[in-house]
């Protein structure tokens, strides 16, 4: 078949062929010939403002670029955009679905992958994708111990990060879960965590876990096949210290990370952290948090994942969602969201092997002390398997909910 016969397959022909045939220019352009005009509707968590600028951001370029209008259907629950794709399958709407795009990773993607709720593969049909350096960076195709499979597409890093007002905090912060007990034993009321089932706040259980329990080996398989109590014991036993000691004696907890940003900013908490290691240095860049803001990683590492898109098997708008994808990937969109006065996200993109006028895009001030070295996250700790999400978050519930 020749090249120009491929320029003129419909979408659905073309994005059945095989992944090495479809990265010819000639094929993406079809495909962004098919999403001109397409209305693609992103469900996308839109707990912070920075976030929600950024998004507000890209529906401008995608416009200018692809012809492509983006809504930004905004939620607090990733979840909830999951269950309303299988309640379409289940109504038989096969074909015509409200989600075109969701941003997500951990238990959603396992959900989704596990009833058949995702379109793909298509990450590697993404131009961009390449950019990413998968056969170097094995995170970007991996989601909590998961494959992606090409079933979603990376757009960002997260990586558990600790952050106090060195102008409060005279000593030296905690560095290990066991010395973080002893600070708040020391400083009550002055340390807290989001409220479960957050996923800043479920983050910190499984980071607790990992530290605590001596069988972290089980964490990396399905928990149906370990022993839960037995594994998670200790974590309890943690909790039950560490709660009557949390801000508001554990029995109120933040909705959630920019919750927990606005103690530290009002002063009633002198230590907190983030799922993202540029947020201190962005609220201090914001006037959000003092310039006394220090960060940190805990001594052997924290959990960290990269989030990532996906589209559902039922989205009208396959092309449109994939164009955004795509550009999501650009350099030019990764150094914006990673630039610290617009949200201060890290890039997917392998920088060092971008060409030298892209690697100059993520160039950044190194002046603002709130900022960690790139090297102080080397020691990345892997995501458990997904299913310990929902149990932690279920045993949590039933253990300290209505206490």
């Amino acid at each position: 078949m020749s090249l120009r016969l491929f320029r003129v397959l419909p979408l659905a022909a073309m994005l059945a062929l095989p992944l090495h045939a479809v990265s010819a220019p000639q094929e993406w352009e079809s495909v962004l010939d098919e999403a001109r005009g397409q209305t693609v509707y992103w469900h996308a968590w839109a707990g912070d403002t920075r976030v929600n600028d950024y998004i507000d951001w890209v529906k401008r370029r995608v416009r200018e670029e692809h012809e492509v209008e983006l809504v930004h259907v905004k939620i607090d629950d990733t979840g909830s955009a999951v269950s309303r794709v299988l309640a379409e399958r289940s109504a038989g709407n096969h074909d015509d679905g409200s989600v075109d795009l969701i941003w997500l990773n951990g238990e959603n993607f396992a959900a989704m992958k596990e009833n058949d709720l995702l379109y793909g593969p298509f990450a590697e049909r993404l131009p961009n994708f390449a950019l990413t350096q998968p056969e170097h960076n094995p995170e970007v195709v991996t989601d909590f111990t998961l494959p992606t499979a090409g079933f979603e597409s990376p757009w960002g890093k997260a990586q558990i990060t600790f952050y106090y007002d060195a102008a409060v905090l005279e000593e030296q912060p905690p560095r290990s879960m066991a010395q973080l007990l002893a600070w708040a034993e020391a400083n009550p009321g002055r340390f807290t965590y989001p409220r479960i089932p957050d996923f800043l706040g479920s983050t910190f259980l499984k980071q607790a876990l990992v530290a605590l329990t001596e069988e972290a080996e089980a964490l990396y398989a399905p928990v149906e096949r370990s022993d839960f109590e037995a594994v998670t014991a200790p974590l309890w036993d943690y909790l039950d210290a560490l709660h009557p000691h949390l801000w508001r004696s554990g029995r109120q907890f933040p909705a959630n990370g920019p919750g927990l940003r606005r103690l530290m900013s009002d002063g009633e908490l002198a230590l907190a952290f983030t799922f993202n290691p540029a947020e201190p240095a962005a609220a201090v860049a914001g006037f959000e948090l003092p310039e006394s803001t220090r960060s940190y990683i805990l001594d052997g590492g924290t959990l960290g994942n990269v989030h990532f898109v996906a589209i559902p098997y039922n989205s009208p708008h396959k092309a449109g969602a994939m164009a955004v994808a795509n550009f999501l990937l650009s350099p030019e969109a990764q150094a914006h969201k990673q630039d610290l006065a617009v949200w201060g996200d890290p890039t997917v993109l392998d920088v060092a092997r971008l060409d030298e006028e892209n690697r100059a895009l993520f160039e950044q001030a190194s002046d603002n002390p709130a900022l960690l070295a790139p090297q102080a996250l080397a020691e990345t700790l892997p995501e458990p398997h997904p299913s310990w999400m929902m149990a932690l978050q279920e045993a949590w519930q039933a253990r300290y909910v209505g206490r």
